[in-house]
């Protein structure tokens, strides 16, 4: 799994006009999913999003984390975040989960999020034109790939 994680004062997601997921204080999430992916996977990664130390404290300081400030998250599956520009100028997203495997992953993240924040998780619609909304607080924006945990 990969995940660009960005600090936002607040963020939403609209399909077809209609807001289907909106936050305040919080994480926007996008998140891409690919075959080799497994539950340990979402568990250490939803640990590591909700743990991440990335919002300020009383001095300013990046010492507190999503828990710490009650933020929120909005998770926005996003396959593209797998392609490969290695050859030609055509991205290629062969790595990218096709949607029979990637949706179960996808809710079994949202579920985990939820079970390890105990607070709702905000969303698009998997597979949708989405059209995002931010506005990213610092700019603070990570990139996690399970992966590459060493």
């Amino acid at each position: 799994m990969r995940a660009v994680i960005q600090r936002v004062s607040r963020a939403e997601v609209k399909v077809n006009g209609n807001t289907t997921g909106k936050i305040g204080e919080g994480l926007l999430i996008l998140l891409g999913i690919e075959d080799a992916d497994t539950a340990d996977d979402i568990q250490w990664l939803s640990n590591k999003i909700i743990n991440l130390r990335i919002f300020n404290d009383e001095d300013g300081v990046m010492n507190r984390s999503l828990i710490d400030v009650d933020g929120s998250i909005l998770l926005v599956s996003q396959f593209t975040l797998h392609a490969s520009t290695k050859k030609g100028n055509r991205p290629s997203y062969i790595r990218a989960s096709k949607p029979p495997v990637a949706i179960p992953l996808y809710e079994k993240m949202i579920q985990q999020l939820e079970s390890d924040q105990k607070k709702k998780v905000e969303t698009g619609v998997f597979g949708a034109d989405m059209k995002v909304g931010l506005l990213n607080d610092g700019p603070v924006t990570i990139v996690i790939d399970t992966k590459n945990r060493e």
